[in-house]
């Protein structure tokens, strides 16, 4: 079998050697060899003789390995399969990927990309580094089988578990940025499956700012600081970027997205993740389903509020990515279920837009998702560099039975990804790094460049061969091999775009209106913001014009901010809500591994601060004292340590704050008054109990009186439940409007 695009236009010859199970590559090797060569009997043999061989990888495993000794494997594998260097079976090494026999090739070759790359890269170039992350490893689990949709192993295989690596980043920052900007968070899963690598690369955010990936420099070029003053960092709120965004009407459905509570995320462990783009599943008879992936958290999606956001970045920049590796330490091990829409492609024009557009989403209610599997990280790197900074992610790693769609935006990142990891690694042979190898055998015959440690042993370093040591046979897709899927592909060559691309706003319109009231006010907080910092009158007039197809209110509230007449629109309110959307919504309340601050000083009541902690820890939480000194605090009835103090810690750190008894005393400490303060002004529960709610009173004054999410009591034995109950609801938005500033 041969990987190429249906066109009808094979000749006889070709279709007769591929019912006869001889590839071109064998033909040409017979050609060539004339009398008294080497006879290639064994290449030659029968396809009812190859059929019977083997599919697994099982009998390579024998095979001898190349490459240095004691060097982590799998680095050259000899065998008698040609791979890819993800692992994956080739079943066509003599053709690139076009559109017909005469066709052009096409930019989604992947498999052609890896090998002109390396040609291309056999000498060193310099390395450039990458941006800010964090990682961690795990494995994925599947519990229900996609084998009516795809051929793929590790999402059809209940009995296998699966390696993984992923990495969370930022977008936008340098390596050196806050966790806590606001921005899009990158969602990259590395899947080491026995077919060879997957990269499910994706973000927090189910759609993207452009249609086409031709406007992706211009993007991140608008975003980034801007060049004459290399400011401002890791933020999107300045001239360029909205200058853009005015001008790209098609971003309206992201700027929703990023300006919404998802853009300041409160934990890594707390995200949705995307997969963005219509990918392929293709099953063993060829039939091809389109599909979209989801990560959901265990743990709810929950965030930040602005505020907070702004104060982490400063007390604590490296919020997420410690939140992430004190909770695999800990043994909180992260989860997230994998989640599927599947949609036919005869059922594409039910959805009432296209499905190949990376700004639109696919509504739940309209196209459910289904869970199938489960994703654990138990393991946090041994080394930041070798592992999350090496790491290489590319939306071509894919195995066979998951492929590519015809969205523009997928087709450019298929193309820049392999050039993006050359720029970082200054070669192409990122894939020989521990973190990149594939869990399943490789064998080609590309060779050298920087940090090639690992090359094919012997002489052969081409294909097609005959000579002895030279191995390496394609395999049909009954044999592994990756074969595309034969889609009919025809039309002229133009630089355009369908006009079932053209509604920018309808989606945008259905995010805001999905939204609940304390959310619909952060987004409109969000913009008057990033829409405040803009200094040009021309671009925040454009904005408007763009928010006023997006939502009357919307527009109303942030002209009337910004100053400047309310432009009219059109918005497309009939366009209803999805639930779907919504945080609020779709929480599921648990205080698991939520962190509450103990405020305690001189004279604290041993048995409140045992007694909350117990009702915490019975729940998933965690209590930590926070008192004027680390170690032992003088207390009633009992011992009291504390673990970090008023200089070394700030509310902004913790979900929610708990004042014991016995500390009358903290109302002359201002820093923990304050710390009550600012808790109760970011929405979070806060509980005092004794002799501790004059704390409570010196902070908030009458305001505390039967607020949201304020609990108080005689002792902590006695309002633990509550306490528990409001800190697993994480906000009480209901406050808002009252809260004191901080």
């Amino acid at each position: 079998m041969t990987e190429s695009i249906s066109s009808g236009d094979s000749t006889p010859e070709q279709a007769a050697a591929s019912a006869d199970g001889v590839s071109r590559r064998h033909f040409i090797a017979a050609a060539g060899a004339g009398a008294g060569a080497v006879a290639l009997g064994a290449a030659l043999r029968p396809a009812a003789a190859q059929a019977a061989e083997p599919a697994a990888p099982a009998a390579e495993a024998a095979s001898g390995m190349g490459g240095v000794p004691g060097a982590p494997g799998p680095e050259v594998k000899t065998g008698d399969r040609l791979t890819s260097n993800q692992g994956v079976r080739i079943s066509d090494d003599q053709n690139t990927l076009r559109a017909g026999t005469r066709g052009p090739s096409l930019l989604e070759d992947g498999l052609f990309r890896e090998k002109m790359m390396h040609f291309d890269h056999e000498r060193i170039p310099e390395r450039v580094v990458h941006a800010r992350g964090a990682g961690a490893h795990g494995s994925f689990r599947l519990h229900t089988s996609l084998a009516q949709f795809t051929r793929a192993k590790v999402l059809t295989d209940t009995g296998v578990t699966t390696p993984v690596f992923v990495r969370f980043s930022t977008v936008n920052g340098s390596r050196g940025s806050a966790d806590t900007a606001r921005d899009a968070r990158g969602f990259a899963t590395k899947f080491y499956t026995s077919e060879g690598v997957w990269d499910l690369v994706g973000n927090n955010i189910p759609v993207f700012f452009i249609q086409d990936a031709i406007k992706f420099p211009d993007l991140v070029h608008s975003f980034k600081p801007e060049p004459n003053v290399e400011i401002p960092q890791a933020s999107t709120a300045h001239d360029t970027f909205y200058d853009f965004i005015s001008l790209t009407p098609e971003s309206a459905h992201m700027l929703m997205w990023t300006t919404s509570d998802r853009g300041i995320p409160r934990s890594y462990r707390m995200m949705e993740g995307f997969g963005i783009h219509t990918f392929r599943l293709v099953n063993s008879s060829g039939d091809s389903t389109f599909v979209k992936f989801h990560w959901k958290p265990r743990l709810s999606v929950r965030s930040l509020v602005w505020d907070e956001a702004q104060k982490l970045a400063g007390v604590d920049p490296d919020f997420h990515r410690r939140d992430l590796a004190d909770a695999i330490n800990a043994g909180a091990y992260p989860q997230w279920d994998l989640g599927v829409q599947l949609l036919a492609e005869k059922d594409t024009g039910k959805v009432g837009f296209d499905v190949l557009d990376a700004t639109k989403l696919w509504p739940e209610e309209t196209v459910p998702v289904q869970l199938v599997g489960t994703m654990t990280l138990n393991r946090n790197p041994q080394n930041y560099f070798t592992e999350t900074e090496q790491v290489a992610f590319h939306t071509g790693h894919v195995v066979p039975g998951i492929d590519f769609s015809d969205d523009p935006l997928l087709q450019g990142r298929n193309f820049s990804y392999l050039d993006t990891q050359l720029n970082r690694f200054s070669g192409p042979n990122f894939s020989q790094l521990p973190i990149n190898q594939p869990h399943s055998p490789v064998n080609n015959f590309q060779q050298d460049g920087f940090m090639r440690y690992a090359n094919r042993p012997g002489r052969i370093n081409y294909e097609p061969n005959s000579l002895p040591g030279g191995e390496a046979h394609e395999s049909s897709a009954a044999q592994g091999g990756f074969v595309s899927y034969a889609e009919p592909v025809g039309g002229t060559k133009v630089r355009a775009r369908s006009d079932t691309f053209s509604d920018h706003f309808s989606q945008a319109t259905l995010f805001f209106q999905s939204m609940t009231e304390p959310e619909k006010q952060h987004i409109i907080q969000a913009l008057q913001f990033e829409l405040g910092k803009v200094t040009v009158k021309a671009v925040q007039q454009r904005m408007l014009g763009l928010l006023a197809n997006i939502d009357t209110r919307l527009v109303t509230e942030v002209a009337g901010y910004l100053s400047l007449p309310v432009p009219s629109g059109s918005p497309n309110t009939a366009i209803g809500t999805s639930d779907a959307l919504s945080q609020e919504k779709t929480a599921k309340p648990s205080a698991r591994t939520r962190k509450v601050a103990v405020l305690v000083g001189d004279g604290v009541t041993a048995a409140d601060v045992a007694a909350i902690g117990k009702a915490l820890h019975a729940a998933g939480g965690a209590a930590v004292v926070v008192g004027p000194h680390v170690g032992p605090v003088t207390a009633q009835g009992g011992t009291v340590t504390a673990t970090a103090t008023y200089l070394t810690s700030k509310s902004v750190q913790f979900d929610a704050v708990f004042v014991p008894g016995g500390t009358a005393g903290l109302v002359s400490n201002g820093d923990a008054v304050h710390f009550v303060e600012e808790a109760f002004k970011h929405d979070k529960a806060v509980g005092a109990v004794g002799t501790g709610t004059a704390v409570l009173r010196a902070a908030l004054g009458g305001a505390a009186a039967g607020a949201a999410g304020v609990v108080t009591g005689a002792s902590a034995s006695a309002v633990a439940r509550d306490f528990v109950a409001a800190v697993a609801a994480h906000r009480h938005w209901s406050r808002s409007t009252g809260a004191i500033s901080a």
